[in-house]
């Protein structure tokens, strides 16, 4: 037996840095049974991906390193403060770490035939615009009547 630092270790236990019980790589709790929800993926994505390790973020956040842990793994419903907090930490928009898809510009094609007609409706006088709308008028009324 040996002592190091006040502990007793075998004499054949390892101590190099590939030892993560003794180069200090020790990983809190046992590994996670099931996949982490989708947030707490994000977040733990955006903080690896901003540098952040888990106890540096936490002290930042204002949270204990277990409530971290908690959001990363298990939360499904975080707080509306903390998911807030995070991303301003995190110098991230909101929708990243909800998951929010952004809406995409609507692809432009070819008009539709109504947008045709009017376009070209557009084009006619003042006078035969209000005829062609008065049209409009009576058969739109005609058709709520009928429903």
């Amino acid at each position: 037996m040996v002592r190091i630092e006040g502990k007793c270790i075998s004499e054949n236990t390892p101590t190099g840095e590939d030892d993560p019980y003794t180069a200090g790589h020790i990983m809190a709790g046992r590994p996670p049974s099931k996949e982490a929800p989708p947030f707490g993926q994000r977040l733990a994505a955006l903080r690896k991906a901003r540098g952040y390790s888990s106890a540096h973020f936490a002290k930042l956040a204002g949270i204990s390193e277990d409530m971290l842990t908690y959001y990363e793994r298990r939360a499904t419903n975080p707080s509306a403060e903390f998911v807030r907090k995070a991303a301003e930490l995190l110098e991230a928009p909101l929708e990243d770490l909800h998951g929010v898809a952004k809406k995409r510009a609507a692809k432009s094609g070819p008009p539709s035939q109504l947008e045709q007609r009017i376009s070209a409706l557009r084009a006619l006088p003042r006078e035969r615009q209000k005829v062609v709308l008065n049209v409009i008028d009576t058969f739109l009324r005609d058709a709520q009547k009928a429903s």
